[in-house]
Order: C-alpha cells, then sequence, then structure tokens
C-alpha cells in the first residue's frame, strides 16, 4: 500500500524489525511500541479504503471518474412482452365536445364543414350514486295491498351497494390501505360514511363468499403436476404463526401445504404476506390472517389468468366467480 508514493507496508515492517533486533528496549517499551504500529497501520489502511476494497460507497471514492454504461445493443424501454401503458385513443369515447370554427375571425368568404381533428384527455369522475328502489303497492276491491318484491339483494331501508363493498376489499386486502384511511378516502372523496367496523364486515363477507374458490383451489393445486410452495412467519395478536403458500401458473392458495413442491413461484406469490406486515405489523385477529390469506389467493389467482381484481370483487359480490381455466 502506498500513499503519496510512500511504501507505509514496507515502513512500518523495518520499524517493527528494528524494534526486535534492539535488545535495549525493555518489554513494556515493545509493547507499547507494537500497539503504536497496530495503531499506524489501521490507520494507513482506512485511508486506502474505497468503494471497490469496503463497504463505502461509490461516491466517497477520491477523484472517482464515472465510468461510461457499456452499450447493450437493446431498444430503450421495457423488456420484450411487457404490456405497456401508454394511453391510446378510444373509438367509444364518454363525452365529444364539438369546437366550431369562430367564423368571425375569418376572412369574409364562403367555407364548407370538411372534417373534425380530435384529441383525447382521460380523466375520472369521481361520484356516489344512490340507487332508490320503488315497489309498487297495489290495492284490490276490499282492500288486501299487494306489494312488488325487491330484488334478491336489497334487504334493507338503506344498505351499501356491491360495488362500495368491492372497492372497499380491493384497497384493504389488494393495496393493503390501513382500515382508517379507507374509511378517510370514503368520506372526503365520494361523501359516504363507512366505519372500520363496516369494512372489516365487508371482508369477512368476500372470505365467506370465496368458499367454493377454496374448495376448487386446494383440489386443483393437490392434483397438479408441479407446485411452488414457501413458507413465512405471521405475528397474530403478538403470537408467532406460520403461513403456507401454494401455487402453480394458474391458481394461488395460502394457508396450508398441499403436495411435494418446488419454491420459486411460492417465493414470489407470498412477498405481499411480507409487504402488508410491514405496513400494519402484524394481523389483529386470526379472523383477519385467515380473510387476507383467502382473498389474496383469489385476486392473485384472477391475476395469473388476466381478470382485474376489481372486476373479481365486483363478480364476488354479485354472487358470481370467474371461469378459471
Amino acid at each position: 500500500m502506498k500513499i503519496e508514493n510512500i511504501d507505509v507496508e514496507a515502513t512500518i515492517e523495518k520499524a517493527r524489525q528494528l524494534v526486535e533486533e534492539d535488545k535495549n528496549l525493555s518489554a513494556a517499551t515493545k509493547s507499547m511500541f507494537e500497539i503504536m504500529v497496530l495503531i499506524i497501520t489501521l490507520l494507513a489502511n482506512r485511508l486506502n479504503l474505497n468503494s471497490t476494497n469496503s463497504s463505502k460507497p461509490p461516491s466517497s471514492d477520491p477523484n472517482r471518474k464515472k465510468k461510461p454504461n457499456k452499450k447493450t445493443g437493446n431498444k430503450p424501454g421495457a423488456q420484450k412482452g411487457h404490456v405497456g401503458t401508454t394511453l391510446k385513443k378510444v373509438d367509444d369515447p364518454d363525452k365529444i365536445e364539438v369546437i366550431k370554427v369562430d367564423r368571425s375571425k375569418l376572412p369574409a368568404g364562403q367555407y364548407r364543414h370538411v372534417c373534425f381533428e380530435a384529441r383525447q384527455v382521460f380523466d375520472i369522475d369521481i361520484s356516489r350514486v344512490v340507487t332508490e328502489y320503488r315497489a309498487e303497492v297495489i290495492e284490490d276491491a276490499n282492500g288486501k295491498q299487494f306489494v312488488a318484491d325487491f330484488p334478491g339483494n336489497v334487504t334493507k331501508a338503506v344498505q351499501y351497494g356491491a360495488g362500495i363493498k368491492a372497492h372497499s376489499v380491493y384497497m384493504s386486502q389488494y393495496q393493503l390501505i390501513p382500515y382508517n384511511r379507507i374509511q378517510d378516502y370514503f368520506a372526503d372523496q365520494l361523501q359516504i360514511p363507512l366505519s372500520e367496523g363496516s369494512i372489516f364486515n365487508f371482508n369477512m363477507e368476500a372470505f365467506r363468499l370465496l368458499a367454493d374458490f377454496e374448495v376448487k383451489a386446494k383440489a386443483e393445486l393437490a392434483a397438479s403436476d408441479q407446485a411452488h410452495a414457501d413458507e413465512t412467519g405471521i405475528n397474530v395478536g403478538g403470537k408467532r404463526h406460520w403461513l403456507h403458500c401454494v401455487s402453480n401458473d394458474t391458481l394461488r392458495f395460502m394457508e396450508n401445504a398441499l403436495v411435494p413442491f418446488s419454491n420459486n413461484l411460492g417465493e414470489n406469490d407470498i412477498r405481499m404476506t411480507k409487504v402488508q406486515q410491514k405496513i400494519s405489523g402484524c394481523f389483529s385477529s386470526m379472523d383477519g390472517a385467515k380473510i387476507f390469506c383467502l382473498v389474496r389467493s383469489y385476486l392473485s389467482s384472477c391475476r395469473k389468468q388476466g381478470i382485474k381484481s376489481s372486476h373479481a370483487l365486483e363478480l364476488l359480490f354479485s354472487g358470481r366467480l370467474p371461469e378459471f381455466s
């Protein structure tokens, strides 16, 4: 090691030899010199540390020069096969606003319409939709009344619709947004009062509606030629539990191990469980952990088959499950 053309290692070694060869030095003095040599060696080594021989970042290297990136020959952008997200014009816009030429600003003359140039602006309209069902009441000559039947899913004077339930479960179980923030979102953006208890009830309803999916997923994964598995520790009410994940190319199920496995796909499928714990810290109850496992299993399986999570939940709360291939 050299610092400003001084061979530090050779100089230290020469000093060490002189101390060893000097018979007039006491043992205490030699020990003191050895300690000094050790300290000098450590300090010299620190001077020569850089990003290539230590954990120091490249930005701390003195007089560092950035190496140009090697050209790979690949075109810039996403990998081949990646579905892009660039906006494209649609053939059936929701609104059309016609902008006419202000002819008062044109030179005098006769003009005829040729065509339109079109530009599209994509936006969202977040709004509450309240549907009131009015069941007709009729009465016969004897005063007996007959009332039309309400739809089977309309059972209360005021209730939440399937869209709100699906949206709430999507935010809670897929986007992993805490209950109080979901509550704020519905109040601020949609003017809909929603308690944390209602959010939990929506999650529990989704869990119950997925009973058939659970049976099917277990059976098909158990019969699969190959399945991937992984497990991770979870905290439920302060106690340690194990969460198991089994999946293949089309299905995913989190709870119990079923068959012999490899684990490459399993590690990827279980990753969101760790994200959930980083956000929330733990599951407050076993019910919450079970809901998360089954709902996430359903949504992940839907995504594997090209079904969007929001649409999958809308189907679920409408009493249907997607047709899995």
